[in-house]
């Protein structure tokens, strides 16, 4: 039967590994294993619980998670007209994903679709409304019109009546 030794490690020497495995090193877990003498299990867990966020170590191997929309449309933006080859040595060195920034780039060139889509419809709607109140004027100045010659044509005939004597019984 096997003898389970229980080891202790610094959070520096957890964070020195971390770097060497996560973006932009990627350095592969058994190669580390051999050099440091830590079990693969052991960094393969530490590696998991980095990359959620779970151990307490640096935020920053979230790998792109934890960036605001305007960080990831300055990427976009600076990484637009790269080819291939430099997005991805761009991508090794921030510590990204290529298939991150592809995704956003495609996700703000949507955005920026659907916000055309909404300004149209809502210029149309507009335009509807402002014929519906222009209609709705001419209406109200006609009935206006009307209501001013009847009230006119009132005040008239009871003239008219106060001068030949023909008042009318109220």
């Amino acid at each position: 039967m096997r003898k389970r030794v229980t080891t202790t490690y610094t959070e520096e020497q957890k964070e020195a590994l971390l770097k060497r495995m996560l973006p932009p090193q990627n350095t592969p877990i058994t190669v580390v294993s051999e050099e440091t003498g830590i079990s693969k299990s052991t960094l393969n867990t530490w590696k998991r619980k980095a990359q959620d966020g779970k151990n307490g170590t640096s935020q920053a191997y979230k790998v792109g998670k934890d960036l605001s929309s305007k960080e990831k449309f300055l990427i976009v933006m600076e990484t637009y007209s790269m080819p291939e080859i430099k997005l991805a040595e761009y991508c090794r060195i921030k510590g990204l994903y290529v298939e991150q920034v592809k995704k956003w780039r495609e996700t703000c060139m949507v955005a920026n679709g659907q916000e055309n889509e909404i300004y149209k419809d809502l210029r149309a709607e507009l335009q509807e409304d402002k014929k519906k109140i222009k209609i709705l004027e001419k209406d109200l100045n006609r009935k206006e019109k009307a209501l001013a010659e009847t009230a006119a044509l009132l005040v008239l005939r009871k003239k008219l009546g106060a001068i030949f004597g023909d008042q009318e019984e109220e």
